[in-house]
């Protein structure tokens, strides 16, 4: 009798534990494999399902297999193949032009302080959420990519030989770094056909995030490399869930994704720079010839790529679009001023003369001055001036 009656709870209790389980469907662009891949499955994602209990369960798909990145934010915005996404903005460039001012630094912080820059970035400017969500979506994890690296078919005599060649690199602002170092930006999308482009000699270099040359085996076609964990790319992997699903999860549910972001981002920048030793061993290890830059190199990149110039928008509709939306919450914000003090070693003196420059940008109402000005006080702040 007593075993019946146990059969029988269980009969009641198991369809409604089977039901309360949300099954989210999650698509990725990349192949499950690399450092990212495996951070977003084999810790963010696990710990979702370990902070629920077991009530949120992540159906991952890898390698494009339901959305190409240039795709993914439509299609989680769309919420009807996917529910969650990895969404690159520099992809969907016009429907998220204020997350292009992360890129527009040619220097930057590494592993924990990039994690911690982006987060506080996300959390001081609510205006990088909101442009997510007038698409439908929700970020629910930042994953930070890794610095940036020249890979040349020639050898690189540092970082004044890119005169006349042709680079390909990841954002507009830098094409506008390599434009101002002399060389030509090309545009070809992101895959094979990069490959093939330096094999045929029609593209002579690339700047782009190390991982991802390293996912399409750059370095056996432009095996000279130059890199440095400050060279900075910007590069941003946003977990993105459609909203309408995000809306329709419960408190608890919710509340357990966030836990679980918490608990990844404390991991992350020690993933990330123990991973970065590990790249570039294997890079050595395959015959490519990487060289290291200094401090002294760095601010060689600076001053070529020189950040001063953008005083005019131009002419490319990607780059004016931005420039022109930036000022209308950047005057919200003490962003920049953040930014600076987070991530950089200021002075009192330079603490004032930031102040102040501020306070100009705040009365001053050409918006096309307004965003030279941050620009150039990011940019001498960076070179200690």
């Amino acid at each position: 009798m007593k075993r019946h009656l146990i059969r029988l709870f269980l009969a009641l209790l198991l369809p409604g534990l089977l039901s309360a389980q949300t099954t989210l469907r999650y698509s990725d662009h990349e192949p499950l494999g690399n450092m990212r891949t495996r951070f977003f499955k084999d810790v963010f994602f696990a710990a979702v399902e370990r902070e629920s209990k077991g009530r949120l369960r992540i159906e991952d798909h890898w390698n494009g297999s339901i959305s190409t990145g240039y795709d993914a934010l439509r299609l989680v915005g769309e919420g009807k193949v996917t529910d969650i996404a990895v969404v690159v903005p520099e992809y969907t460039a016009k429907q998220l032009p204020l997350e292009q001012l992360l890129k527009s630094f040619p220097t930057g912080p590494s592993g924990d302080r990039q994690v911690a820059f982006f987060r506080r970035a996300y959390t001081e400017i609510p205006a990088l959420s909101a442009e997510l969500g007038k698409n439908n979506v929700v970020p629910i994890f930042l994953g930070t990519g890794y610095p940036a690296a020249f890979l040349n078919t020639q050898p690189l005599r540092g970082l004044k030989s890119f005169q006349g060649q042709n680079w390909r690199t990841a954002s507009f602002w830098h094409e506008d770094f390599l434009r101002n170092a002399q060389a030509n930006p090309v545009s070809i999308p992101w895959g094979d056909g990069i490959f093939k482009a330096i094999q045929a000699k029609s593209l002579d270099g690339l700047l782009v995030n190390v991982d991802s040359a390293q996912d399409l085996n750059i370095e056996q076609v432009a095996p000279n490399i130059l890199i440095s964990r400050n060279l900075w790319l910007g590069h941003l992997y946003i977990v993105a869930m459609n909203r309408v699903t995000w809306n329709g999860l419960a408190p608890e549910d919710r509340e357990s994704i966030q836990r679980a972001a918490q608990t990844a981002y404390t991991h992350l920048g020690r993933v990330m720079d123990q991973s970065f030793d590990a790249m570039v061993d294997d890079l050595k290890k395959s015959g490519a010839k990487v060289g290291l830059l200094n401090g002294r190199e760095l601010k060689v990149w600076k001053t070529i790529s020189s950040i001063r110039t953008y005083r005019q928008p131009g002419s490319r509709t990607s780059r004016a679009k931005t420039l022109k939306r930036l000022p209308r919450y950047l005057e919200k914000s003490r962003y920049f001023w953040n930014y600076v003090v987070a991530t950089h070693q200021t002075s009192v003196r330079q603490r004032a003369t930031l102040t102040n420059r501020l306070r100009r940008v705040k009365s001053c109402r050409a918006k096309r001055l307004k965003v030279a000005i941050l620009a150039a006080h990011v940019d001498s702040v960076k070179r200690g001036t």
